[in-house]
C-alpha cells in the first residue's frame, strides 16, 4: 500500500504530464519531450535542494522532511528518461546531442541514478541523524553528476 505522500507525488507528476500533453498539441514531439523531461528534472531539483542543505549543515536536519524529499526523488527519478527521444536535443535544452549517440551509456547512468535514489529513500527511512544518511546522499549526488559531466551543457 502506498502512503499519501507517495500518492501525492505520483499524482503531481501525472498532472504535470497531463498538462504537458494538452499543451503539447501545439508543439512538436521533440519540443514536448524537452518540456516533459525539464519539468521532471525541475521537480527532482526542488526536492533535492533541501536534502543538500541538510547534508551540508546549511539548514537543520529534519528526518521526516528528508524522508519525504528522498521518497519524492526516488519516484520522480523514473520519469525524465521518457523525455529523451530522437530529435529532442536541439533548441532550448541543456541536453547534449551525445545522448542520442550514446543512448545505452546514458540509460545506464539514468538507471544508476534511479537505484541510488531508491537506496537514498530507504536510508532516509532508517536514518536517525544526518551522518547516517550522508553516504547514500553522496552516491545519489554522484550519480546525478555522472550524467551532467558527459551529457549536459552548462548554460
Amino acid at each position: 500500500m502506498i502512503s499519501f505522500k507517495q500518492f501525492a507525488t505520483v499524482a503531481s507528476a501525472i498532472i504535470v504530464a497531463a498538462s504537458t500533453v494538452v499543451y503539447a498539441a501545439e508543439k512538436s514531439p521533440a519540443e514536448s519531450a524537452q518540456e516533459y523531461r525539464q519539468a521532471g528534472f525541475e521537480m527532482i531539483r526542488y526536492h533535492f535542494g533541501p536534502m543538500a542543505g541538510m547534508v551540508k549543515g546549511e539548514i537543520p536536519f529534519d528526518a521526516a522532511t528528508f524522508k519525504t524529499n528522498a521518497e519524492a526523488v526516488a519516484t520522480l527519478s523514473k520519469f525524465p528518461m521518457h523525455g529523451f527521444i530522437a530529435g529532442s536535443y536541439e533548441g532550448d535544452t541543456e541536453a547534449k546531442p551525445e545522448i542520442e549517440k550514446n543512448m545505452d551509456d546514458f540509460k545506464s547512468k539514468m538507471e544508476t541514478f534511479q537505484v541510488a535514489a531508491a537506496d537514498l529513500a530507504k536510508a532516509a527511512g532508517e536514518a536517525k541523524d544526518v551522518e547516517g544518511i550522508k553516504p547514500a546522499f553522496g552516491k545519489t549526488a554522484e550519480s546525478c553528476k555522472a550524467c551532467h559531466k558527459e551529457y549536459r551543457e552548462e548554460k
